[in-house]
């Protein structure tokens, strides 16, 4: 059995080495220079749309998955029929444009903050009408990690707002007060069979994932997010691994967005479950049975952004994750992963490793 991944960043090479682990080979695309997952198999050194690129992809492959949600969905209808691909394209394309992807919540009735689609700036002054200030506008397409974003706290911004982003189709949320963030991964097979992983508590700054820790102690809260990735899963016919992030408002949660592939709030998993959502990936796609997606006790995880202090390295609590990948400012370039009998004793190892490093992932949160 070979698999084809389409990216060969650091997620790509989490799915390489569960592959390994299975006896599975795997064969990348990825344009980079030194892509992460190298390490892991040969890389096709093409961009992602490259057509003759993915048809190599194809032909030597039996299955073909992605890394990320913004491999373009026309390099792959070349490709359809040749090979099976999943997740399914239309996860790929909801995923794609937050307008599509709200409208889905909404057909689903997964409770979400309140939206509209800006096309132009009197759209934009319409939204702020109904939905009030602060304003959060967003381009419909390729955001991600905060990028492509514009907090309007005040109408004065508005023309700093549409200068900004005003150069494409845009949307824009309604400010949410949220009390912290949570985020919900589950698997499906071909035939169907769904695994759900534990609630991850979820922390960011500047837009980028700092910290996660699951369990969450929440019993009410995980039931309605497990029940909202049912829904999805099962109305997109999805096969593999989707999270869904969702703001956590008292007793109510609203939905954020979807990523149809593997999800940095769930690497805790490698070391903090019984199965990691990369090695459940593989197996929804290849139709083997889910494992099992019960906690290890309490796990939690720090992202490495920018550097890799050599006092993360020195650390006798936790594993550090390498991704092998150049130091660049605001640059994922690993993780560590804890994990304790308590959630008291993983939050003091979390803060102990915040401690560690640099200032860019020193925000940690606390346990609810």
């Amino acid at each position: 059995m070979r698999i084809g991944i389409i990216g060969a960043g650091q997620l790509g090479q989490m799915l390489g080495f569960a592959a390994r682990d299975l006896g599975v080979e795997c064969r990348f695309v990825d344009p980079g220079d030194s892509p992460p997952a190298a390490v892991c198999g040969e890389v096709i050194r093409r961009p992602f749309d490259d057509e003759e690129a993915l048809a190599e992809l194809a032909a030597t492959c039996d299955i073909i998955t992605y890394e990320f949600e913004n491999v373009p969905v026309e390099a792959l209808h070349a490709i359809e029929g040749q090979v099976p691909i999943y997740p399914p394209a239309v996860a790929l394309r909801h995923s794609q444009d937050r307008l599509d992807e709200k409208r889905l919540f909404d057909r689903l009735e997964i409770p979400l903050p309140g939206y509209r689609a800006v096309d132009t700036r009197e759209d934009l002054l319409d939204a702020i009408a109904s939905l009030g200030l602060p304003l959060v506008v967003k381009t419909r397409r390729l955001g991600y990690d905060g990028k492509g974003q514009f907090v309007v706290r005040d109408a004065g911004q508005v023309d700093a707002a549409w200068e900004a982003l005003g150069d494409t189709a845009l949307i824009a949320e309604a400010w949410v007060p949220f009390d912290y963030e949570v985020s919900c991964i589950g698997a499906r097979n071909v035939d169907g069979d769904i695994a759900i992983y534990p609630l991850s508590r979820n922390v960011h700054a500047a837009g980028i994932l700092r910290t996660s820790r699951s369990p969450v102690d929440a019993p009410a809260l995980a039931a309605k997010a497990e029940d909202y990735v049912r829904r999805l899963l099962e109305h997109l016919d999805y096969v593999g691994v989707l999270a869904l992030e969702l703001f956590v408002c008292g007793d109510d949660l609203l939905a954020n967005e979807i990523a149809p592939r593997v999800h940095n709030s769930g690497h805790w998993s490698i070391e903090g479950s019984e199965t990691s959502q990369f090695e459940n990936h593989l197996r929804a796609i290849m139709n083997r049975p889910l494992g099992s997606t019960a906690a290890r006790g309490h796990a939690g995880m720090v992202n490495l952004i920018g550097e890799i202090p050599p006092a993360a390295r020195a650390l006798e609590a936790g594993v550090l994750h390498d991704y092998g990948k150049s130091p660049r400012p605001g640059r994922k370039l690993g993780h560590i992963t804890v994990t304790a009998e308590t959630a008291t004793e993983r939050d003091a190892l979390l803060e102990e490793i915040a401690a560690s490093v640099t200032d860019s992932t020193r925000e940690t949160g606390t346990s609810p």
